[in-house]
Parts: C-alpha cells; structure tokens; sequence
C-alpha cells in the first residue's frame, strides 16, 4: 500500500493555520503543523500559509530557524506551495515598509500596487486568474482548471518576478495586469487563498498532493 506523502505546514507565527490544515485534510490524513526544523526536514512536501508584512514574515521564520531550513528544502527538489505572505517571501526582496531580503527561492520583487490603479487598496474579493499569453496550465497545480476562474484575494502587494519564465497566472484589478500566481520547478506560490476559493481552490490542493 502507498504511503501518504508527509506535508508540513510552516507555522511561523503569522499563519491562519486552521483553514489550510482543514482543506489539506479534506485530501490526505498526512498533513501537520510544525514550528520547528525537525519537522520541515521529516517532510515530503511543504506549505508556508501567512498573512501579514513581509518583514515580521521574515522575521518570524528567521527566529525559528526555518529561513535556511526551507532554501535547504526547496533545493532538494521537494514541492513547496506558498499562499499569500508565505508566497511573497519566497521572492528575492519585499518593500513593505522597507526594504527587506526574502528567501530568494525565485527571482524577484514584492512591491505596492501602483497608484494607476482605479480600485481600492487593499484588494479584498473574488477576481479572475489565467494563464500568461498562450501558455496552459498542464501538469501543474492548475490542472485541468478552467482558464479563467475566481479566486479569493487579500493582499496590498504584488509579485514582480525578474523573469516571465516564472509568472503561473495573472490577474486584473482596477485596469492593471499582475502576476498572481509564480512557479519554478518544485516551487509554486499564489497570492490569492486557494483554501478559501471553494471548489476551484480545493482543486489546486488536490493537485499539489498530486505533484507530490
């Protein structure tokens, strides 16, 4: 009988743990919750949930010591799924508030809509995700999704990655295009709450198991 793969959920002090252990669980009974790097090392596949600044983001997986033990992690090839804050800390910098080193896992930035956009700040609500250009969402933790479905957004900041190579899904508000989802390899993150996007988010969880 195949064994379920172990999925850590990072707890680093700025996560809503109890909705993404709960879609998780709807999925696999080998999801758990750790603040430590004995439990991130045990694991087959990681999730860094997290709401909140991009510094105390920084901070609080750097006070557990969880900031190398997940470089450690991407680099052995492992899949790793960020949700909001924990997807912008995967980033090389943010500027929230200053300047501050991500994980640097994919190249880029973490920066402030711009205030060309005719909507409200922060965007909060359901918006539409699709695929950059031509590109499909084949064997990724898009699967099978249809090409333009609504998510659930909170968020003030945006992805910049340095490379379009790197962009899974954009989304518009307010009359501007932006990066909503990123991947690289065994990496993915999304700025929207898969967990909190009804079936279509549950979806893009089954699939990352999948990936696993």
């Amino acid at each position: 009988m195949k064994k379920s793969p172990k999925i850590a959920i990072i707890d680093y002090g700025l996560s809503n743990l109890y909705s993404i252990s709960k879609a998780l669980g709807l999925f696999t009974d080998s999801a758990f919750i750790t603040d430590e790097l004995s439990g991130l090392r045990s694991a087959d596949a990681v999730v860094l949930p997290g709401v909140g600044a991009f510094e105390a983001g920084m901070n609080g997986l750097k006070v557990r010591g969880l900031a190398d033990g997940i470089k450690e992690f991407a680099g052995s090839g492992k899949p790793i799924l960020g949700i909001c804050l924990g997807a912008q800390l995967m980033l090389s910098k943010g500027y929230e508030f200053g300047v501050f080193d991500g994980l640097d896992l994919i190249k880029g930035e973490v920066v402030k809509f711009p205030e060309t956009v005719k909507e409200k700040i922060p965007h909060v609500g359901w918006n539409k995700i699709c695929p950059p250009k031509k590109d499909d969402w084949n064997k990724t933790i898009f699967d099978k999704l249809d090409k333009n479905i609504d998510m659930y957004f909170v968020h003030s900041y945006i992805f910049k990655p340095s490379s379009k190579e790197n962009t899974l899904a954009m989304s518009n508000y307010g009359g501007f295009e932006f990066c909503s989802a990123i991947y690289e390899k065994n990496i993915y993150g999304c700025q929207f709450h898969p967990e909190k996007s009804g079936k279509f988010g549950l979806e893009i969880i089954k699939n990352f198991i999948k990936i696993i």
